[in-house]
């Protein structure tokens, strides 16, 4: 049986036991249901070679490989990644268009007893979905912006808050980024495509009639956009301003960015172009901080010379009302679960 689907949640609300991406390992990179798992029935070179006889050579003769591939793959899957499964369990199948991969695919794991079924038009139709939530339908969550400085450690206090039951979306977590000049993380970003698969179920999950807490972000993480309706909503949304000295931001900074501190040689790379909005003598100091391994005095540097002067630019064109100020006295465990509490509650009123 083909099974539609007409909204993205309920696509997400089915009940199989689990999903499986017959797609080659290159699309499953690139992009998949959330929680799917790969068991290709074509490799990449195996793809590529039947399309290639496809349009070279004869269409027959490309369904006649494609089958037999098909068919020893999926053989290899049922007799080794699948093998634990006893009769009752429940696959839910897809490829590209819900077509002659994930079709053969299933009709296999039909003939055994499995109850296994297909996604109607495929990974295409997921997509159309995706889209459509996040680009045409209009946002129904009502989010709440934490905004701040550069280091008031506003994603560790969403993971804090996380923990305490509050609602969050955490975008730079889903984008792999911390969302600054020097935010890249191990592991590299997701694809766009993947970035918004993330994104549309983490909203999915949420309850629509309780605000979200979401850190206030520019319309791009990393290389990553945002969708324009939720970029609009987070623009829009009241927001809670934290606020820490700058000392105790220079801290957290040596600490949170460790890594990227260390890497000097990235860190000459990233901060030598901004001469052009910082000036020589500014940047030059930066490196001269840089060989002296003094990650104190370049965090405070940064703060003050680069970072707070592109927040302060960038706050006066926003229109959203800050509903509470919240001050972090300091920003270790300790202050962070205090000022995490005193955000709690006001979200709380709302």
């Amino acid at each position: 049986m083909v099974l539609k689907f007409d909204s993205l949640p309920d696509l997400y609300a089915h009940e199989f036991d689990t999903v499986i991406d017959v797609r080659s390992p290159a699309e499953f990179g690139e992009d998949h249901l959330p929680g799917a798992i790969s068991l290709p029935v074509l490799d990449n070179e195996e793809r590529a070679r039947v399309g290639t006889i496809y349009v070279q050579e004869s269409p027959f003769l490309a369904r006649k490989l494609g089958a037999a591939l098909v068919f020893r793959n999926a053989a290899n899957h049922i007799e080794n990644s699948l093998s634990h499964h006893e009769g009752g369990w429940r696959p839910l199948v897809y490829c590209w268009r819900g077509g002659q991969r994930s079709g053969s695919f299933t009709w296999m794991l039909q003939q055994i007893g499995w109850r296994a079924e297909v996604v109607e038009g495929g990974y295409r139709t997921y997509r159309r979905l995706v889209n459509r939530y996040l680009y045409d339908d209009p946002l129904s969550h009502r989010l709440v912006a934490l905004d701040g400085y550069t280091g008031t450690a506003k994603t560790e206090l969403l993971a804090h808050l996380a923990v305490r039951g509050v609602q969050v979306l955490d975008l730079e977590g889903l984008a792999n980024h911390r969302g600054s000049l020097l935010g890249e993380l191990p592991g590299g970003q997701p694809s766009q495509k993947a970035f918004e698969s993330a994104l549309a179920a983490a909203l999915c999950r949420l309850d629509t009639s309780r605000p979200v807490l979401v850190e206030a972000e520019s319309s791009k993480i990393g290389s990553l956009i945002l969708p324009p309706t939720l970029w609009t909503a987070l623009r829009q949304a009241p927001r809670i301003q934290i606020t820490a000295s700058i000392q105790a931001r220079s801290d957290y900074l040596v600490s949170a960015y460790n890594d990227v501190l260390s890497d000097y040689e990235r860190l000459r790379d990233r901060l030598s172009p901004l001469r052009f909005h910082r000036g020589h003598d500014v940047v030059d100091g930066w490196l001269d901080l840089i060989d002296a391994g003094d990650k104190r005095g370049l965090t405070h540097a940064l703060i003050e010379q680069h970072y707070d002067p592109a927040y302060s630019k960038s706050s006066r064109v926003r229109t959203a009302d800050v509903i509470a100020n919240v001050h972090a006295p300091t920003l270790d465990e300790a202050g962070l679960t205090q000022t995490a509490a005193q955000i709690e509650a006001i979200v709380g009123q709302l």
